[in-house]
């Protein structure tokens, strides 16, 4: 049985966009070394936004599942992790 606290759900909504991350990295540039990748995603932003697209998209079938299973503070968590990606995401778009 899985709680339902906030803890768990931050822990859950941080690890996740890492699991995408490195989904996103298998799936279209694993030709290139993982260092080559960062490179990459400095100089483009394009794949920096798509790549932060890509991994919240795991936190956003979290949060699904949590809800239908009404653990409402495990996906609060997910929620709040999951607004300070997009929020981070934002600013890598606007600022850098």
């Amino acid at each position: 049985m899985v709680k339902d606290n906030y803890i768990l759900g931050v822990v859950v909504g941080l690890a996740l966009p890492f699991v995408g991350f490195y989904g996103f990295y298998e799936w279209k540039f694993s030709v290139f070394s993982f260092s080559e990748f960062g490179d990459m995603l400095v100089q483009q932003k394009s794949v920096l936004s798509a790549m932060i697209s890509v991994s919240l998209l795991l936190n956003a079938g979290a949060l699904t599942y949590f809800f239908q299973k009404e653990k409402d503070k495990t996906a609060k968590g997910i929620f709040f992790t999951t607004c300070i990606y997009a929020i981070t995401a934002i600013a890598c778009k606007w600022f850098l």
